[in-house]
């Protein structure tokens, strides 16, 4: 139950993350925010990490593990920030937080057999994915800077980003320790970013604007500092029995940043998408079970 509880919590702390990504990256340059979030994430763990993280357990295999965890999550979180940046709460957070799906995958390639509950719970997610793209027809163009499509497109890119990240992270962890890993996936991210955002600006496409925006910048620090304690959670999980309850518990960020965002943002949701909502997280949830 402590895997489930860490997974929850994670769950909690990123709907309200990716509530203020929508908010801050309307309109603004996302590698900026990117390095920024990034940063302060590991400037608050780099401490931690060094101080009580016990490096003697890393082997070699858990460094690359570590590396490779820290590449596939700078993409999963570049990805997310774009789909929320192009479209509503409602149509891509019900997609990202369906990555229980892909980690399905990844476990059936490791040779796990799937049952056929399981795969109902699949389908209800593919279901519930389809009521809520199908749906957006019917959506005015305010608050999309692009096609649902293509927005449905970052936001599939985040979910398989995601799964991957977690499932090397938690695999990571296993062979060596928890706050090691995170630090060295952390500082890979951000190394990635900062080295794509310095060949975007020798090649004269860093875009415009080109920093965050000065009132944004506190709620970016705060993003990355809340970010690295949920994804703690779910990496620390990776040392306990069941790890796997807490990748797919947090996943139910999704549904939260909808409910957050038709709070707080007035996105409105219509009945139909509430019920391919509703549905998707049905199928998240029986995955779980």
């Amino acid at each position: 139950m402590l895997a489930l509880s860490f997974g929850l919590g994670a769950a909690l702390i990123w709907a309200v993350h990716d509530l203020l990504a929508r908010k801050v990256s309307q309109g603004a340059a996302l590698l900026p925010i990117l390095i920024v979030v990034l940063g302060a994430g590991s400037l608050v763990l780099a401490p931690i990490a060094l101080i009580f993280g016990d490096w003697t357990l890393m082997t070699a295999s858990a460094v690359v593990l570590s590396i490779v965890y820290g590449l596939a999550y700078a993409l999963a979180g570049g990805a997310l920030y774009k789909a929320f940046s192009v479209a509503p709460v409602r149509l891509v957070a019900p997609v990202i937080g369906a990555y229980p799906m892909l980690s399905l995958a990844i476990a059936v390639a490791q040779g796990r057999t799937v049952t056929g509950a399981e795969w109902l719970a699949v389908l209800a997610i593919v279901a519930g994915i389809a009521i809520v793209a199908v749906s957006t027809r019917d959506d005015t163009p305010d608050g999309y800077a692009a096609t649902p499509a293509v927005a449905l497109a970052w936001a599939g890119f985040s979910a398989l980003g995601f799964a991957t990240a977690f499932a090397l992270g938690q695999e990571a962890t296993r062979q060596g320790a928890e706050l090691p890993v995170m630090l060295i996936g952390r500082v890979v991210a951000l190394a990635v970013v900062l080295a794509l955002a310095v060949v975007l600006a020798l090649g004269g496409a860093w875009g415009s604007p080109v920093a965050p925006r000065v009132r944004h910048l506190r709620l970016l620090v705060l993003m990355g500092v809340i970010d690295t304690v949920a994804l703690g959670l779910v990496t620390a999980a990776g040392g306990l029995s069941h790890a796997e309850y807490a990748s797919v518990a947090a996943s139910l960020f999704g549904v939260l940043t909808v409910l957050l965002a038709a709070w707080f943002l007035k996105e409105n949701v219509r009945p139909v998408q509430w019920l391919g909502i509703a549905t998707v997280f049905s199928g998240i949830a029986s995955l779980g079970l």
